[in-house]
């Protein structure tokens, strides 16, 4: 009786997160579950009348909570965060905007927890996400600056920009590093890491107390590939390394080894090595970054992680198809 009473509780916070966080209409809701659509009307009503839903779903079902149990002490992990999208969900949009909002809960967690915190920041579209549903934050002891360096043409996803927002919409402050995502050498990356204000920034990055970091996929389609970020030559050392992913402008083979690559040494960013005494959180969205997610699991310097569930179900059986 007990587990018929979780199980319905969770289907209830699960239909709530697909119609009040996905945006489904309750026809798509009704479809995606598999159930009536009075049903739904049901279940929605039920989640008012439980306070499930406030400004967001809460998400600590029982199913993503084994999920997010799982993950921590696979990986070594101190926390772990499932949002509850479905397993089988193959919505790319939803799973970040899901992520994003666990991660901006994550972020003012830190902020009403610290007057004085520097939090650094990677790039991507789920970290821009996190920066979009901020909201109620204010603290003007928060600094936020860039982990890597940024591109040439504006983009609402480069950390110079969520930076940027992040710190106008708290009262903190913004540092950004003046230097490009990659250089055309490893001795053109020396001499802009040996400027003052590249130094200034980098110092304080270092000394980050916390670390949000997104992960990309290398990948032939992947954003990274077709955004003319590299040069031809740039990309068949990615292919010829085997890399399957990125974090913050390192790149990482399957094994969570960094590449020997020259590409590894035209990137002005902060390494893995520096990231020891911060708060290092992962935000990962989508089926198509298992691949990439578990190459930096496996490099050993994420403490914790934000993830959908369907990501987080792929992760826990490629764990177990590695052999633990």
């Amino acid at each position: 009786m007990m587990m018929q009473k979780r199980q319905a509780d969770d289907d209830i916070a699960q239909a709530a997160w697909l119609y009040y966080v996905g945006n489904l209409s309750q026809q798509e809701v009704s479809k995606r579950l598999g159930i009536s659509r009075f049903k739904v009307l049901r279940m929605l009503a039920d989640a008012r009348e439980q306070g499930l839903v406030r400004i967001t779903v809460e998400h600590r079902t029982s199913r993503t909570l084994a999920l997010a149990d799982q993950l921590v002490d696979g990986f070594g992990l101190q926390e772990v965060q499932v949002a509850p999208t479905g397993a089988a969900t193959d919505d790319d949009v939803m799973s970040r905007h899901a992520v994003a909002i666990l991660a901006s809960g994550y972020l003012a967690r830190i902020a009403g927890a610290d007057s004085q915190a520097t939090v650094g920041l990677g790039w991507g579209r789920t970290l821009s996400a996190m920066a979009d549903n901020l909201t109620g934050v204010r603290n003007t002891g928060l600094t936020f600056v860039s982990l890597m360096g940024s591109v040439t043409y504006a983009s609402h996803t480069a950390p110079g920009d969520v930076c940027v927002r992040l710190a106008a919409q708290t009262g903190g402050r913004a540092i950004l590093l003046p230097a490009p995502f990659v250089t055309d050498s490893a001795v053109a990356c020396e001499g802009i890491m040996s400027q003052r204000l590249v130094r200034e920034a980098m110092d304080v990055a270092r000394k980050a107390d916390h670390a949000l970091m997104s992960v990309g996929e290398c990948r032939e389609g992947a954003i990274l590939f077709d955004s003319d970020i590299f040069t031809a030559d740039q990309i068949q050392q990615l292919l010829d390394a085997q890399v399957v992913g990125d974090c913050c402008g390192v790149f990482y083979r399957a094994d969570g080894t960094v590449a020997d690559i020259e590409l590894n040494r035209c990137t002005p960013c902060v390494q893995p090595a520096d990231m020891a005494k911060m708060d290092t959180v992962l935000l990962a969205a989508g089926i198509g970054k298992l691949a990439s997610t578990l190459a930096v699991l496996r490099a050993g310097f994420v403490k914790k992680l934000m993830i959908d569930e369907g990501l987080a179900v792929a992760l826990v059986q490629a764990r177990k198809d590695l052999g633990g």
